[in-house]
């Protein structure tokens, strides 16, 4: 405990005096789909500056896009944020597409690279589908209806042009850094950090308790990087790694109930299916998609006890394949679930649900080892005899016995039946080669 919090002491703000920390300017850098640890990392960094008393944020973008309630709160702790907050889309190469256009549209200052670019925020309905009814295209219509009063909204709260944003979501129009420049959707072009601080030194911005001049002229950049906090939320939020990790978390305890004792499945498929279902908190998974893969995972787990022929394996592994396929199809930039990833885990449990028929078909020829049954057949020798009854030993127990004939001491005999405590046994005929016990 105490290495863990010495640990975790760099990552918190270091005192610094509040001229010098007022000359500061915070630096931020997002790449990849915009998801829960990614809001948490921005939100993070912009309490980190208001507390600080930071003169800037820069967010240094490079997205594809993401979900829309990550979305959403980034876009709200930025106008909350008494911070003035620079988005930057850097480096050369690089995007603020979808998410991303919402974002730049949000701050203070929107600025980018040349040869970047921005657009095709047109957003898609979570949970997959298309169109094809009247319900779905009227849904369809309200999705898009609210991100383009959104993004108008936000170009126009800090008096940018409001009509090409709305173009770009009704129409999924994309342009590079210079065209959005000239259109008014972005404020200006900075190839590198030192010329973008000089660009927007005296530049009017709008913030939470009014209008302000920023003075960014000599700045010094101070970085904010991910802490393992951020890159864990990252992880385990990407569709890929939590579909992977219920899996391992559901079959580990598969393993740990056929193999008592043993304890690593229990302990890895418990950490694994707490993460899983962690991410499944952050993401928003389709219920009937979950539902349908515990049910495959059920009848994957009842084919192993139950002779149905491959039936319930069958089943299973379909409601595996499809409820995966549901629950996360986000059909978000940078949130979807592979299909490598899909395949080969529905492929990986239909392996082991052959292994499992193979070892159930083989078992099905073989005599009994356990249990009453098992000592039908069994061979042994005669202790002591008297009339019709007397005491024999097999498997190293000593039985009281029955026989059709008289037996003698030292005779081999094997079992016929048994009742409760007593054998039924008949004389061995000579000449088995057996080893009698």
């Amino acid at each position: 405990m105490l290495l863990l919090a010495l640990a975790l002491l760099p990552a918190q703000a270091p005192a610094q005096p509040a001229a010098e920390a007022g000359r500061v300017a915070l630096l931020l850098t997002v790449e990849g789909g915009i998801g829960p640890g990614i809001a948490e990392y921005v939100i993070d960094g912009l309490d980190r500056a208001a507390a600080q008393g930071a003169a800037l944020v820069v967010i240094r973008l490079d997205t594809p896009g993401g979900l829309d309630a990550a979305t959403r709160r980034i876009v709200q702790a930025m106008l909350a944020s008494p911070v003035p907050v620079a988005i930057w889309v850097a480096p050369r190469g690089a995007r603020a597409a979808s998410a991303g256009l919402f974002l730049l549209s949000a701050a203070q200052v929107a600025a980018m690279a040349p040869g970047t670019a921005t657009g095709a925020a047109t957003p898609v309905r979570l949970g997959g589908g298309g169109a094809g009814s009247d319900g779905q295209d009227a849904m369809a219509a309200k999705v898009v209806n609210d991100a383009a009063a959104y993004v108008r909204g936000l170009a126009e709260y800090h008096g940018r042009n409001p009509d090409w944003p709305e173009k770009a979501v009704r129409e999924a129009a994309s342009v590079p850094a210079e065209e959005a420049l000239r259109l008014g959707v972005a404020d200006l072009l900075a190839a590198d950090l030192a010329p973008l601080l000089a660009g927007m030194d005296g530049r009017r911005v709008r913030l939470p308790a009014g209008p302000a001049t920023l003075a960014t002229q000599g700045l010094a950049v101070q970085r904010f990087d991910p802490d393992w906090r951020h890159r864990l939320l990252a992880f385990v939020s990407d569709p890929n790694i939590a579909f992977l990790l219920l899996m391992i978390g559901a079959y580990g305890l598969v393993l740990e109930a056929a193999s008592p004792g043993i304890g690593l499945g229990g302990v890895a498929g418990g950490i694994a299916l707490v993460l899983g279902l962690f991410a499944v908190n952050l993401l928003p998974v389709n219920t009937t998609g979950l539902l349908l893969m515990g049910l495959g995972l059920a009848l994957l787990v009842a084919e192993a006890f139950i002779p149905a022929f491959g039936v319930l394996g069958i089943g299973g592994l379909a409601a595996l394949a499809l409820g995966g396929a549901i629950a996360f199809d986000f059909e978000a930039p940078g949130f979807q679930l592979s299909p490598w990833v899909l395949g080969l885990s529905v492929g990986l449990s239909g392996l082991l649900l052959l292994v499992t028929l193979r070892a159930a078909w083989r078992a099905r020829g073989r005599p009994v080892v356990t249990g009453g049954q098992g000592m039908i057949g069994a061979r042994g020798r005669v202790l002591s005899w008297a009339g019709g009854a007397g005491v024999v030993l097999v498997h190293g127990e000593r039985w009281a016995a029955t026989a059709p004939a008289a037996l003698a001491p030292g005779q081999a005999v094997r079992v016929l039946s048994r009742r409760g405590l007593r054998l039924e046994v008949a004389a061995e005929p000579a000449g088995n080669g057996r080893t009698l016990s």
